[in-house]
């Protein structure tokens, strides 16, 4: 029976990585009908260059590169790749990196003990716009963001988003640090459907196009 995979869309990977040896695992790891590698680099300064170029649909980058680290690359890129998934690939266990890599607008956080089915899984989830991230990492990022959302921070400097509502402040903080409809509606305790309303409220006052586009005013705000 032919795979169905075959017939859609190829998802196009990059990886950002100074090891040559897991390159190549990582190649080889994801192999498949539905999926390619369009551009491997070792560093940060060459990511910056060659992804924008490539615009692949899911990044893999590693947190410890020589010279500027992941989650700086993913600072400078996130806004310059809106739609490109951020996914950081790393030996690093670390739940502040976690917290970090998000913020800036990573939307997935695998360590390099993933097994190659795992992360063929991880990518192609990361394309449909899932949190790429073990059952653990996911829960406590979801309850660490539902502590900060209880925090709303001064918008007065920013009449638009002055004009927003508590709760759609904690929905647009929640979209900043990449959350999907479904887990901004567990962190805040309501329907999937409210968050969509939430947002297209958001984006009216603030007058921007797309969520991305409203996450960087808010990042852009604190």
């Amino acid at each position: 029976m032919t795979d169905s995979r075959a017939t859609q869309p190829r998802i196009r990977v990059m990886l950002v990585d100074d090891h040559a040896l897991v390159r190549a695992a990582v190649a080889q790891a994801i192999g498949a009908p539905d999926v390619e590698m369009v551009g491997e680099v070792a560093t940060a300064e060459e990511a910056l260059v060659v992804a924008p170029r490539l615009r692949p649909d899911v990044l893999l980058v590693d947190i410890d590169l020589p010279g500027m680290d992941g989650v700086q690359l993913v600072r400078e890129l996130a806004p310059r790749l809106p739609e490109t998934r951020i996914v950081m690939l790393t030996v690093s266990t670390s739940d502040r990196y976690l917290m970090d890599a998000v913020r800036n607008g990573a939307i997935g956080y695998l360590t390099k003990d993933i097994t190659p089915d795992a992360l063929l899984r991880a990518v192609r989830g990361a394309y449909a716009g899932d949190l790429a991230m073990d059952q653990r990492r996911a829960a406590h990022l979801i309850r660490r963001l539902a502590e900060k959302s209880r925090h709303v921070p001064a918008t007065a400097d920013d009449p638009a988003l002055a004009s927003l509502s508590d709760r759609e402040v904690e929905v647009l903080r929640c979209l900043a640090d990449g959350l999907t409809d479904n887990e901004i509606a567990g962190a805040l305790t309501i329907s999937p459907r409210t968050v969509g309303t939430h947002v297209s409220s958001i984006l009216h006052k603030l007058g921007v196009r797309n969520r991305a586009e409203a996450a960087r005013r808010y990042r852009d705000s604190e």
